[in-house]
């Protein structure tokens, strides 16, 4: 089992979402704890390319728009941390 945490900005980031999107993200979140390809299912999942020795990935909440994404880390061999939730067009990839 894995444990998802979300760091303090994500944090804030949901609490503005709408209830659909957090439903949607509730959702994720138990696919995440599975392990970080648990979500290899959700639209455009993928591997983000960052600094070396960074393991980042991210996919599709909610499609339209806006699109709403999710992005998340590997953070060590059971823990992810999930450092942005929002609209796509402020995703910081």
């Amino acid at each position: 089992m894995w444990v998802v945490t979300f760091g303090r900005k994500a944090a804030k980031q949901t609490e503005k979402l709408s209830v659909p999107v957090l439903s949607v993200l509730r959702l994720l979140v138990e696919s995440l704890g599975q392990g970080p390809s648990g979500a290899h299912d959700w639209p455009n999942y993928g591997k983000l390319h960052g600094k070396r020795g960074e393991d980042k990935r991210h996919c599709h909440l909610l499609k339209g728009r806006p699109t709403y994404v999710c992005c998340w880390e590997v953070v060590d061999t059971h823990s992810i941390e999930v450092y942005y939730v929002g609209t796509h067009e402020s995703a910081p990839y």
